[in-house]
């Protein structure tokens, strides 16, 4: 083990270390060195250990086609699921709904090696996701793409302990020490194959199995309780504005077809999608309301705000740039990850508590965010901004705007083909139904409180996890 050098009281004694040649393996960066994998390694010691090669039939990544068009369909009844990163969860749950298919004669040809099983155990193993663990639970055929690392285990090992155990943070810790911290970090197969697990009697596999399992039942009632709390805030919202949103018609080709007159589409975009029926009919049901309507620019106090991002030779200064993927889906933001930039931005693009967020470009638009935090932030770019006036309450815009009605209205204002793009103009002529302000600010506490109480059951969920965590950490050390 290396000895740490401490060069002053200032110096972060997990970050100065020495090491003799001797010690180093075949990787020679510091990373791979750093005190906390070491000694975690030392915990290790004496355990029974097994390396993932050593347990597994068969180690394999997948790839992407590289030809869409021909490798893609869109018949989820007869194509293969194509699973990624993002599409797999820690109780082996996938939302076949939203994956992307492949043609059959390309899983079973081009991507014939990566085809999975049941009970394959998936790695993350490129980017943001790298540490995330899974297991495929469905006999469906899938396939995967090079971002997964699939392990086939031998028939006398359980997944389920292995899927348990490399979610604890000893597991974790053990994924993070063997990733290369470059741009963009990865792992590889060998080095997913080199991984030390502890193996114990099956008495305490089948004792850690049960007290993580209990843990993913608690997590998945909270967040069937979130998801009702926050499925309930559109209904309120709307009944409370009198807003009654029609039927959907049923998806015929009939009902498909519609014809618009010349003065319809006067001075409007000419392209079908924007006028279909279910757009004319939100409108009408917004105006329908309780309450009088305006558009967004006849409540913002000013101009709508367009944020900018610095060129290279003014990034890492004193000031936190927010961007588009700073923006949860929840409509947080995420202040632990931001760019930082030298002060180069107007004091206009300097964001301000109450402020309304709008990403108008790329994977995320249509995303909408509340600004509730002090201190030097600024503006990144493909967001606008903006404040209400005197004729309404920053956060009841905001949850307007969040709302699945406003939500298919912005959608509807989309020009471009590849990224997309929402035009400020467009997003200042959204309607807004205006209650008077005392009602506007009874609406938005309520939502907010909603938003509030789904949140603490998120967190309890974290904590549950990291409580089972610990515990299956202390059977396995003890």
């Amino acid at each position: 083990m290396g000895n740490y050098t401490i060069q002053s009281t200032a110096i972060n004694k997990d970050r100065v270390f020495i090491l003799q040649k001797s010690e180093l393996e075949k990787r020679w960066d510091t990373y791979y060195y750093l005190p906390e994998f070491i000694v975690l390694e030392e915990k290790l010691k004496n355990k029974n250990i097994k390396k993932i090669s050593q347990i597994a039939e068969r180690i394999f990544s997948g790839s992407t086609p590289l030809s869409k068009g021909d490798a893609y369909t869109d018949n989820k009844v007869d194509g293969i699921p194509f699973v990624r990163s993002g599409d797999f969860t820690i109780e082996g749950t996938i939302n076949f709904e939203d994956l992307v298919y492949l043609k059959e004669e390309v899983h079973n040809t081009q991507l014939k090696s990566s085809k999975l099983k049941r009970n394959d155990l998936l790695f993350a193993i490129v980017g943001a996701t790298i540490g995330k663990v899974g297991v495929y639970k469905n006999d469906k055929p899938a396939n995967i793409n090079q971002a997964i690392c699939a392990v086939r285990l031998k028939k006398e090992f359980n997944v389920d302990y292995l899927n348990a155990y490399f979610q604890t943070s000893i597991g974790q810790k053990l994924i993070d020490r063997i990733k290369r911290p470059v741009a963009r970090a990865n792992v590889n197969i060998d080095e997913i194959s080199t991984l030390p697990v502890i193996i114990p009697n099956n008495e305490t596999q089948q004792k850690i199995i049960s007290i993580f399992n209990n843990s993913l039942a608690q997590k998945q009632q909270n967040e069937a309780e979130a998801d009702k709390l926050l499925a309930s805030i559109d209904d309120y919202l709307l009944n409370e504005l009198g807003i009654n949103l029609p039927e959907p018609p049923e998806n015929t080709l009939k009902n498909r077809m519609f014809t618009r007159t010349l003065s319809e589409i006067q001075n409007k975009r000419v392209d079908p999608f924007f006028h279909q029926d279910k757009f004319i009919n939100n409108l009408t049901a917004i105006s329908n309301g309780k309450y009088p309507v305006k558009q967004l620019r006849d409540i913002i106090s000013g101009n709508l705000i367009k944020g900018s991002l610095p060129k290279q030779d003014e990034k890492d200064g004193e000031y936190s740039v927010v961007q588009i993927n700073s923006i949860n889906a929840d409509g947080t933001i995420a202040l632990d990850d931001l760019l930082t930039a030298k002060n180069i931005f107007s004091n206009q693009q300097k964001l301000k508590v109450g402020d309304v967020l709008v990403v108008i470009t790329g994977a995320t638009i249509g995303k909408i965010a509340f600004w509730n935090y002090e201190g030097d932030y600024f503006l990144g770019g493909d967001i606008v901004k903006f404040q209400t006036n005197s004729l309404s309450d920053n956060a009841f815009v905001y949850h307007f705007l969040r709302c699945s009605l406003m939500q298919t209205e912005i959608k509807r204002n989309i020009t471009g083909a590849t990224n997309g793009h929402l035009a400020p103009e467009d997003i200042a002529h959204l309607p807004i139904p205006i209650p008077p302000l005392t009602k506007q600010q009874e609406i938005a506490d309520h939502i907010t409180s909603i938003r509030q109480q789904a949140q603490q059951l998120k967190d309890k969920t974290s904590e549950l996890l990291k409580q089972a965590s610990e515990e299956i950490e202390k059977i396995l050390l003890n």
